[in-house]
């Protein structure tokens, strides 16, 4: 029987040739982004009924895909939460897109699976975990809020045997995702407000809890501001009320690894669930979150599916689809593990350590810049600034310029109602020099 689907080995070479240039040279700063009507009549008719070939396609996402994307993984992107892979993660993901593996049950994935909670471990060591812990990686911070929330719902419900919709209690500085999340799990959400450097407190908590709490979200590295909030406060708070304690550690939870940042985290311990985006500050490539709970046989409660297609499954052993809202998966988590087994944890905690102290450095010297207000920072390794001689349109000009040469990618937000610069380091190789020789321009 012929091969529906003929494809070269010189294609497969092509691409291979093409990935490893990739990997070694990193990507282009420049962002050269398109709108609908300049890739229409490039990219529109590219799915015909005969197709067109390797080569033409590969040229389309080589010459045109790649370049109109915006370079996230380039040490001069400072914006939002950028992701900074390491060379050993990117090329072990080429590699595992190649393997094929289903990772969504022990049948399909063992070794992989095994492979992926060893990288688990490694996190829930670092909150200071016992054995029970365990989790799953899935596609990101969003999926893996919703995840545990529904696993905190679930197991307030068996404690208090309550059925209502139920509230997630939060800081004003908790990521858009908790409202989403609460909006999908149909619940409330009780808003405490933060304080001056975006930290909520148990006690500004302890006054706003509702009848109805089921949840404490606490920030372990707010994305806006970079706040860590009173773990250990709320920790208390949640033991107190009866309540599931869940950390938001998806930028900030990599911090663990740092000792020196380790003290803000304390109390994460008594925590019930922790997730950590390794795309973000544990220098993977997308998309990858790791949800880990205290004892993990409250997320195959909530989690676990039930099927006549899937009697089959051997429940024996360690099933990741039971521990998330998924069935199917990828083995996300391998990047990780694969880089952790090959540089080792040291690394790990000296790549974190050299961005931390990086933030430090410009920071400092944002703080000496005339003509700039050093606003808040560095929190782990996000700093706030504003330039005070210039307008929200002069800020707004400034920072498309430079995120289109590809100088630096620093784009506005708001703090406090005041639209300010916000700076996120995650990537080792940043410079604080070449940094700091762009922002001087504001000062111009």
């Amino acid at each position: 029987m012929s091969d529906p689907f003929p494809f070269p080995p010189e294609a497969t070479r092509e691409m291979l040739n093409w990935t490893e240039q990739r990997i070694a040279d990193g990507p282009d700063p420049t962002h050269g982004a398109q709108g609908f009507a300049a890739l229409e009549p490039v990219l529109g008719g590219s799915i015909t009924a005969k197709g067109m070939g390797a080569d033409r396609a590969f040229d389309l996402f080589t010459q045109t895909i790649v370049p109109s994307t915006r370079p996230f993984g380039h040490p001069t992107s400072l914006s939002f939460v950028a992701s900074a892979p390491s060379r050993a993660a990117l090329s072990f993901d080429a590699a595992l897109g190649a393997a094929g593996i289903f990772a969504g049950n022990w049948d399909g994935g063992a070794g992989a699976i095994h492979a992926e909670n060893q990288a688990l471990r490694w996190i829930a060591d670092l909150a200071g975990w016992p054995d029970s812990a365990g989790g799953v990686f899935v596609a990101g911070g969003t999926l893996g809020n919703l995840s545990a929330l529904h696993a905190a719902r679930e197991w307030h419900r068996r404690q208090s045997r309550r059925r209502d919709r139920g509230a997630i209690l939060c800081s004003s500085e908790a990521h858009s995702s908790i409202r989403a999340v609460a909006r999908v799990m149909d619940a409330d959400v009780i808003v405490v407000d933060a304080n001056d450097t975006g930290r909520m407190s148990a006690g500004a908590a302890a006054r706003h809890v509702p009848p109805n709490c089921f949840a404490i979200v606490a920030n372990g590295g707010a994305t806006n501001c970079g706040a860590v909030d009173d773990i250990a406060g709320l920790a208390d708070l949640a033991r107190e009320k009866g309540l599931w304690l869940h950390v938001d550690g998806a930028y900030g939870g990599a911090a663990l690894a740092d000792p020196a940042m380790r003290k803000a985290f304390d109390g994460i311990e008594r925590a019930d669930s922790l997730i950590v985006d390794p795309h973000k500050w544990l220098f993977a490539p997308y998309d990858s979150c790791a949800l880990i709970y205290r004892d993990a046989g409250h997320g195959a409660a909530a989690h676990g599916q039930q099927a006549v297609y899937l009697d089959t499954v051997d429940k024996t052993h360690w099933n990741p689809s039971d521990y998330a809202l998924h069935l199917t998966r990828r083995a996300r988590g391998l990047p990780l593990w694969y880089a952790l087994a090959v540089h080792g944890t040291e690394a790990y905690a000296k790549a974190i350590a050299t961005t931390r102290k990086v933030a430090e450095e410009i920071a400092a010297g944002l703080a000496t810049m005339p003509g700039i207000e050093l606003l808040l920072g560095p929190q782990l390794t996000v700093i706030l600034f504003r330039p005070t001689r210039m307008s929200e349109d002069q800020m707004v000009a400034w920072a498309e310029g430079h995120r289109r040469s590809g100088a630096l990618l620093c784009l506005p937000t708001r703090w406090r109602g005041e639209m300010v610069f916000r700076l996120c380091i995650v990537n080792a190789e940043t410079r604080p020099t070449e940094v700091l020789s762009t922002l001087r321009t504001l000062t111009r």
